[in-house]
């Protein structure tokens, strides 16, 4: 599938049931509570932000991300929490498009750096991300399971300060 003909945008209320669908078909995805992902529909101003993008083309939802800004002004940095894309829809730009967005999003909301824990077995998704200038900066053993792998650490600079 090519990137052609596909919306990134952020999400609405009306996308929360395919958006959990697509999470619940990505084993490698986090698993969250549907209220989680409609809390981040929610524009809150306090120390912890959150933006649920979503890739969109004429079969549908396609993909989404998670990002979050934590503190408040100069500090401020940024998480890559999650991104989930169709199988169908893979190698096509969607996972590139959407991190494109919330990267812009977190940067517009200050953040300096952001930072992402990924599969160490996830070959496709670590060269995504170094693609996009993130660096390997360490690695936790054993944390992800089911099935059982460690986390790559990787950071991205934002800003000049980072």
């Amino acid at each position: 599938m090519s990137a052609a003909g596909m919306q990134i945008r952020l999400a609405r209320a009306a996308d929360l049931d395919a958006v959990v669908r697509l999470e619940r078909a990505a084993a490698e995805a986090p698993h969250w509570a549907e209220v989680e992902y409609a809390a981040m529909l929610v524009a809150g101003m306090d120390a912890l932000r959150r933006c649920l993008f979503v890739a969109e083309t004429e079969r549908g939802l396609v993909g989404f991300a998670v990002g979050k800004v934590i503190g408040v002004g100069t500090r401020s940095s940024a998480e890559l929490e999650s991104v989930a894309v169709d199988l169908e829809a893979r190698r096509g730009g969607v996972g590139r498009a959407l991190c494109f967005a919330v990267i812009g999003w977190c940067r517009e909301q200050g953040a300096e750096t952001m930072e992402l824990e990924v599969r160490a077995a996830s070959a496709g998704a670590i060269a995504l991300y170094g693609g996009l200038g993130f660096i390997a900066v360490g690695r936790r053993r054993g944390y992800y399971v089911a099935p059982a792998d460690d986390a790559v650490l990787m950071r991205l600079k934002l800003a000049n300060g980072g």
